[in-house]
């Protein structure tokens, strides 16, 4: 597992082979940010279910301002920290030992507000649902965010997502990657137009 592209290309990340935690391959994770191309320079970032922080850490090498990495596991925990030390990146990131719905809301009472939110939940376990439900009523994106779903071909996104709109998907073998965009609500798209 390496850094494909940025500032810290080519450098190794620590992982840790197991059942427990299942790191994004570098096949997928290019594909991802060819995909959102310059989409991440500049942008603040929250990498949901970060496990090595594989994906966060990647942004951060492509020019992300920050990146707020959640991951309720310690032994993933230290992975991160190693991972963010040997890159030097520890000054733009920030980690959150929580699960990730209990994270969302602390980050709303907080009032983040992030451009790209990368997510990468644990296959087949119900939770890509339940976070997006936590999402529509945590408002922690702005109507201009990405939202990125790495999920098994077998665990397909749910027909109508509520609060948000599939603008693309790419599967490569069982890894399906969706990105999403918020839905406008009616007021804001009737208040948008008047504006155009």
């Amino acid at each position: 597992m390496r850094i494909i592209s940025g500032t810290s290309k080519g450098r190794r990340l620590v992982t840790q082979r197991g059942r427990a935690l299942r790191p994004t391959s570098d096949r997928v994770k290019e594909s991802i940010f060819n995909i959102l191309g310059r989409e991440v320079e500049g942008k603040t970032v929250l990498d949901l279910f970060a496990g090595t922080g594989n994906l966060g850490i990647e942004a951060l090498s492509r020019g992300a301002k920050k990146t707020l990495f959640v991951e309720k596991g310690k032994q993933a925990l230290q992975l991160i920290q190693r991972n963010l030390s040997q890159c030097g990146m520890e000054g733009r990131s920030e980690i959150l030992l929580k699960d990730a719905n209990r994270a969302i809301g602390i980050l709303n009472q907080r009032s983040e507000v992030f451009d790209l939110i990368l997510m990468d939940p644990p296959y087949e376990k119900g939770l890509i649902q339940k976070t997006l439900m936590k999402l529509c009523s945590q408002k922690i994106y702005h109507e201009e965010s990405i939202l990125v779903i790495e999920h098994d071909r077998r665990e397909p996104l749910p027909e109508m997502v509520e609060g948000w709109n599939l603008i693309r998907q790419k599967r490569i073998g069982d890894t399906v990657i969706s990105f999403l965009t918020p839905c406008l609500s009616n007021t804001e798209e009737m208040s948008r137009q008047k504006m155009d």
